[in-house]
C-alpha cells in the first residue's frame, strides 16, 4: 500500500537542523541574536517595515489590536468565514466582532456588507487573505480611509502572496502572520506583526512581555500587566532556515496547485477554490463537496480518502455558529455563504515536499469516492 499522504507536512532541511543543534549547544534559548536576526531578515523581505514576532499570530492578532488602543466598547469587522482566532482576538481585548459574510469562491470578505457594518462604535476592520488568496486592498483601505478605520490584516496564511505586485505586509497599516507548522513557512510556533508607528512599535514589544521594559542596566519598569509571547532564539533558527526558502517553497505549491486544476479538467465534480493570479501563494487548496448530491456526508467522504492513503483536512466551521458566538446572539442563517463552505469545504493535500504524481493520486481518489456516493 502507498505511503499515507496527509494534508500537509513541513519541509525543515538538514542545515536548519543543525542550526537548530548549534543553537541549542549555545546556552542562548530564549529571545536573543537569533530573534533579532529573525526580525530583521523578515524587515528586509517587506521592504524595511519594522517587524515584531510573537508565539503565534494569534498573540500577534491580539497585539495588533491592543497597540491600536481597541478594547471595551469597541467594534471590528470580521468575516464569518476564518479560523476562530480571527474573532477571539477581538473578545479578549474587550471588544465585539461585527461578522460578515465572505464571497464564496474566494473567501473573501463581502466589502459592500462590511461597509454596511459600521457603526459608531466600528474601530477597524480585518480582512483575512485566507488560503493565501490577496482581499482587495485597494477597496479595503479606501473603505478605512473613508470612515476613519484601522486595519489589521490577518495575513495568517498569506506569506508569500503578493498585491498587484506587491508583497503582503510591504505597505497597508499593521499586517500579521503565523509560522505554524502547516503554514508556508514554519518556525514551530510563532507569529509577527509588520507595521505600526514607533509608538505602536513599542506597544508591541511589551505586550509580549509583561508589559515591561528596562529603563536602566538594574532597572526594568512594568507600564501595565502583560502577557508573555516572546519567541525563542530555537523558533527563530527555525524560521530563519525558512525563509532562506520560501521562494522556492510558494513556486512548488503553484506547481503543485497546476497540477491539480488540469487534472479535475473543465467540470470537475468538486466546486474548485477561485484562482485568483499569479499573486497567490497557494497555502491551501480547499474545495466544496456536492454535499447536496451526495448519499455520504463530509465525515464519510474524508474515511473513504483516508482509506485510500489521502488525509483531507477541514478549514473552517463558519465561526458565527460556535457556542461563544451563539452567545454574542448571531445565529445560523445570517451568513450563507461562510456556511456553506464550512458545512461542505475539503482542504486536500498541499505542501512543497509532494511529488508531481501525488495530486493525480488525491484527485484519482477524490473522483473515486464520489462516483461511488452521487445520488
Amino acid at each position: 500500500m502507498s505511503t499515507f499522504l496527509p494534508f500537509t507536512r513541513p519541509s525543515i532541511d538538514e542545515q536548519t537542523i543543525a542550526e537548530v543543534a548549534e543553537v541549542l549547544r549555545s546556552g542562548w534559548l530564549a529571545s536573543g541574536p537569533k530573534v533579532k536576526a529573525f526580525e530583521a531578515a523578515l524587515s528586509t523581505y517587506f521592504g524595511g517595515r519594522p517587524v515584531r514576532t510573537q508565539t503565534s499570530a494569534t498573540a500577534s492578532l491580539e497585539h495588533a489590536l491592543l497597540a491600536c488602543g481597541i478594547g471595551a466598547g469597541d467594534e471590528v469587522i470580521v468575516p464569518a468565514m476564518s479560523f476562530v482566532a480571527s474573532a477571539n482576538v477581538v473578545v479578549r481585548t474587550g471588544a465585539r466582532p461585527v461578522f460578515v459574510d465572505v464571497d464564496l469562491d474566494t473567501r473573501s470578505i463581502d466589502l459592500d456588507q462590511a461597509e454596511a457594518a459600521i457603526s459608531a462604535r466600528t474601530r477597524a476592520i480585518m480582512p483575512v487573505h485566507l488560503a493565501g488568496l490577496p482581499v482587495d486592498l485597494d477597496r479595503v483601505y479606501a473603505l478605512a480611509e473613508r470612515h476613519g478605520l484601522r486595519v489589521i490584516e490577518d495575513a495568517a496564511q498569506a506569506l508569500g502572496s503578493s498585491y498587484r505586485g506587491r508583497r503582503i505586509g510591504s505597505s497597508g497599516d499593521l499586517v500579521c502572520f503565523s509560522f505554524h507548522p502547516n503554514k508556508n513557512i514554519t518556525s514551530i510556533e510563532g507569529g509577527a506583526v509588520v507595521g505600526g508607528s514607533s509608538e505602536e512599535v513599542r506597544e508591541l514589544e511589551l505586550h509580549r512581555f509583561h508589559g515591561q521594559a528596562r529603563i536602566a542596566a538594574d532597572q526594568v519598569e512594568t507600564y501595565f500587566a502583560g502577557g508573555k509571547a516572546n519567541l525563542s532564539d530555537v523558533a527563530a533558527c527555525v524560521g530563519l532556515g525558512q525563509l532562506r526558502q520560501l521562494e522556492a517553497f510558494t513556486a512548488r505549491r503553484r506547481e503543485l496547485v497546476a497540477r491539480y486544476f488540469a487534472l479535475w479538467g473543465e467540470e470537475p465534480p468538486l466546486r474548485l477554490p477561485a484562482r485568483g493570479d499569479a499573486g497567490h501563494n497557494w497555502h491551501m487548496f480547499a474545495a466544496l463537496l456536492p454535499l447536496d448530491r451526495l448519499r455520504i456526508d463530509r465525515a464519510e467522504f474524508i474515511a473513504a480518502m483516508a482509506a485510500r492513503g489521502v488525509g483531507i483536512g477541514v478549514h473552517y466551521p463558519a465561526i458565527h455558529l460556535f457556542s461563544a458566538y451563539r452567545a454574542l446572539g448571531y445565529r445560523e442563517g445570517q451568513f450563507p455563504n461562510a456556511e456553506r463552505i464550512g458545512r461542505e469545504t475539503v482542504t486536500l493535500p498541499l505542501f512543497p515536499a509532494m511529488s508531481d504524481s501525488d495530486p493525480e493520486r488525491v484527485v484519482t481518489a477524490a473522483r473515486e469516492v464520489l462516483r461511488g456516493a452521487m445520488q
